[in-house]
């Protein structure tokens, strides 16, 4: 994995994009990360614009809440339900 001091980052953004097949990159300030430049290959636009969305997290999180709380049936047992 590579890392860059955010203030040594004065390529253009293309170009630190061009590696991030290969390792991602890292970009820090003051040696703490702050950005990450990675592949995405495989996945679609709307799973990453979801996976960032505060509003849909937040509708994730109840989810996983009211399962904790509430109980509720696993994963398999949908599958078997659902004859998957």
């Amino acid at each position: 994995m590579r890392t860059l001091e955010m203030n040594k980052a004065v390529a253009p953004l293309a170009r630190y994009a061009q590696d991030v097949d290969k390792e991602p990159m890292i970009l820090t300030v003051d040696g703490r990360p702050v950005a990450a430049l990675l592949s995405v290959e495989n996945v679609d636009l709307e799973t990453m614009t979801l996976s960032a969305h505060p509003d849909f997290l937040e509708i994730i999180e109840y989810a996983r809440s009211h399962q904790r709380e509430e109980g509720g049936i696993t994963s398999e047992e949908m599958r078997r339900r659902l004859g998957v």
